[in-house]
Parts: C-alpha cells; sequence; structure tokens
C-alpha cells in the first residue's frame, strides 16, 4: 500500500495545486484518504478523455467506448475488493474498506463519464446541474465521508454535494471557451436561446457580450451552491472544516474572477495565484473559527437546489 499511496500523493502534486494545497490542512489520515481518492478520481478521469493529469495527449487510440469499458470494469473489481493491478484503483479500494463508503458514490462519477461519451443533449439547465453531480458533486459526497462523515448523515452529505456543484459550475463557466473548441457544450439549449445564440454559433468571438452573460450566471448559481455548503461544515473537525472553507474560497474565487472579467476574459483561462490561495487559507481559519456561529447546522432550506438522487 505504500506504493499506492506515493502513486495518489504523486498524482495530486502534479495534477491540482489547488486541491494539494487544500489537502495540507487535512490531518495525516484524512489527507492520506483524500488523495487516494483524488488518485483515482484523476486517472479515471485521464483514462476516458485520453489526457495525462488533466493535459495533454496520451498515445491511447482506444475509441471511448472501450476506454469507458475498463474504467466501469476495473472500478467494480474494486469496489468488490478484487485486486486490478492498477494503483489507482488499489486506491479508490483502500478508501472505499477505510471508509465504508457506499458504493453508490464511485459508479455516480463513472455515470458522468458516460453522459459526455454519449454527448447527451443539455437542454436545460437541470440537465446541467445533473451532469455536475455525477462529475463533481457526488465527488463532494465522497470527500466528506473520507473526512468522516457518515455516509448515513445525508443532510451534510447534501452540503457536501453542494460544495462540488459550486466548483463544477465555475469550472463550466472558466473553461466554455476551451469546452466549446473540443466539441463539448455544458450551457443549456435554453440559456443559449435566451441572449438569441444557437449551439453552433455561441463561442463565435462576436458572440462574446452574450454569453459573458450566461458565464456570470453560471457563477451567480455556482455561489448560492458554495453559501450552502458552509452549512455542513460545523459537522466537520475543524481541520477538515478548514479545508473545505479554503476550497470553497479558492474555487470560488476562480469563478468571481470569472465573472469580472467579462467577455474580455473569456478566451484566457483563469486561475488563482499563490498568494491568493495562501490568503484564502489564512481567511478560511477566521471562518473555521466561527463556522457554527456563522452557519449552523442544520442551515436554511435548500429546496431551491438541485437535488441529488
Amino acid at each position: 500500500m505504500t506504493d499506492v499511496l506515493g502513486h495518489a500523493r504523486d498524482a495530486i502534486a502534479r495534477g491540482s495545486k489547488s486541491f494539494a494545497m487544500a489537502s495540507q490542512l487535512f490531518d495525516p489520515v484524512t489527507r492520506d484518504r483524500a488523495m487516494l481518492l483524488y488518485a483515482w478520481c484523476r486517472h479515471t478521469d485521464d483514462v476516458i478523455d485520453g489526457q495525462v493529469l488533466g493535459q495533454g495527449r496520451n498515445d491511447d487510440r482506444r475509441p471511448p467506448a472501450e476506454r469507458l469499458a475498463e474504467v466501469e470494469r476495473l472500478t467494480e473489481m474494486a469496489l468488490a475488493g478484487q485486486p486490478t493491478g492498477d494503483p489507482a484503483y488499489e486506491a479508490l479500494a483502500q478508501v472505499v474498506r477505510e471508509t465504508g463508503m457506499p458504493p453508490q458514490y464511485p459508479r455516480d462519477l463513472v455515470h458522468g463519464f458516460r453522459i459526455d461519451m454519449e454527448e447527451r443533449p443539455f437542454l436545460t439547465f437541470d440537465d446541467t446541474l445533473a451532469y455536475c453531480y455525477h462529475v463533481a458533486g457526488c465527488v463532494g459526497v465522497m470527500m466528506a465521508i473520507v473526512m468522516g462523515v457518515s455516509p448515513d448523515d445525508q443532510p451534510t452529505l447534501d452540503r457536501a454535494c453542494d460544495l462540488g456543484m459550486s466548483f463544477q459550475l465555475n469550472n463550466i463557466a472558466r473553461d466554455v471557451i476551451e469546452d466549446a473548441a473540443n466539441s463539448r457544450r455544458y450551457i443549456p439549449d435554453d440559456w443559449l436561446a435566451s441572449v438569441n445564440l444557437a449551439p453552433n454559433n455561441f463561442a463565435f468571438p462576436a458572440n462574446r457580450r452574450q454569453l459573458a452573460r450566461l458565464v456570470t450566471r453560471l457563477v451567480n448559481n455556482a455561489e448560492e451552491y458554495e453559501d450552502s455548503a458552509r452549512y455542513g461544515t460545523p459537522a466537520l473537525s475543524w481541520r477538515a472544516a478548514w479545508a473545505v472553507l479554503a476550497a470553497a474560497r479558492i474555487y470560488g474565487g476562480i469563478g468571481r474572477k470569472v465573472r469580472s472579467a467579462g467577455a474580455d476574459g473569456l478566451d484566457n483561462r483563469m486561475s488563482t495565484t499563490k498568494p491568493e490561495k495562501l490568503a484564502a487559507v489564512a481567511m478560511a481559519l477566521a471562518d473555521t473559527v466561527a463556522r457554527g456561529r456563522r452557519w449552523p447546522a442544520p442551515g436554511p432550506s435548500r429546496t431551491h437546489l438541485w437535488a441529488r438522487p
């Protein structure tokens, strides 16, 4: 298992500076489990996209359906406790074994890959939100379980799901032009129609101002989920809460940068600098100390937000 953990640590160090920084706030056991989960998520995403750590292209030329079949097969083997010979899937098996994570949640993530592979249409914002759950909301749920939340504590898991939803909505806002270049679109048809855009022209340079209005709408929605997620933090240990609140500030900050840049910023991939990340971590410490007072559980109703299955 030392090799499995070493592989996981390397994956997070090279694959996500934001997640790597936030994970340093966890206690050692939680940090290792978070890295193990990240390693499986990162690897399976790369297999589906034919990438290495979310970038470039690898030399895998198999059809997408074949790559997805491999992910499904090895994930099911890991969930069943069967050896896979692959450190990424052994990482998932270890997390499931140590936390009692229900198999539904890893399967939900794999289903998100199927949505992408099948290029399902996004007709309404509910379609977009369902996709956000399957590629990020369920990861928020899994991370909460890694942090010690009981799989039976549905209200806290709902708030954890909200944070994942927020992250993905910000990702869609940030990457809208890059995704379009790769023939992917997550802004729904009815939103495009509301600003007189169509699926075949929304990413044209001449349409940046209308598109920026929709990107602003995405970030505004992301903030609603981010705000809701904070009401789950009183259920976490203070170190886990600190990590969650720091991640919320870091990822939320990216969305807010995208929104502030408007049409002129759509062609530049936004990110946060290291000083900005450190500032977010510092401010999140104050948030953590005050979390029980500022965001007392169970928190306000979230019936206006999308409900996970």
